[in-house]
């Protein structure tokens, strides 16, 4: 849903300073992209569901759709 909205699978982004974090990441994609619900959307840093904390050089960051389970 997300790859088909921004109509890119993958991007490389680089950080500007040491003081880039999770949150100011998603604020800049979800602006460059202009999506709209910034709750709906998991993100996963390196394999691992996070909701804040800073970023380095080299981490993976991937944005999850909102899924359902049970």
């Amino acid at each position: 849903m997300i790859a088909e909205r921004t109509g890119t699978k993958e991007e490389t982004i680089t950080l500007d300073g040491d003081e880039f974090d999770l949150e100011s990441l998603k604020r800049h994609c979800y602006a460059k992209y202009k999506l709209s619900d910034l709750d709906a959307v998991k993100i996963a840093v390196n394999h691992s569901l996070e909701s804040s904390g800073p970023l380095k050089h080299g981490d993976e960051v991937a944005f999850l759709p909102p899924f359902a389970g049970g």
